[in-house]
């Protein structure tokens, strides 16, 4: 039985949540939260509050025991990008891209 979170549309780059998201894929949920507490990282905030829904959709709806899950699978997909333009010399502008992320998080029973 899997059971699974996602949050959208955060605004943090894809590429610097996956550097967190690595560090608890297949741990148990219990050394995950753990991990991410002393993570100095901002992705490692809102994988966490992922992390978190996860377990207690696990709990609610499923009445799964939180010792017995783990992380089956991680990832973080690209949302869409926010065009900003900033002046340059000689009356051009650049654009600017911020990122956002869609984490999704799917806990297994072992």
């Amino acid at each position: 039985m899997e059971v699974r979170a996602v949050s959208k549309y955060l605004r943090i780059s894809p590429r610097k949540a996956r550097l967190v998201a690595e560090l608890i894929r297949s741990k148990n949920v219990g050394d995950a939260l753990t991990i991410l507490k002393f993570t100095p990282k901002k992705g490692a905030r809102y994988i966490s509050k992922t992390l978190r829904s996860a377990v207690a959709n696990a709990e609610n709806t499923n009445a799964m025991d939180m010792d017995s899950l783990y992380v089956k699978a991680i990832y973080v997909n690209e949302g869409p990008r926010l065009k900003r333009w900033r002046p340059r010399a000689m009356g051009r502008a650049t654009q600017i891209l911020k990122r956002t992320s869609h984490i999704t998080v799917v806990l297994g029973e072992r």
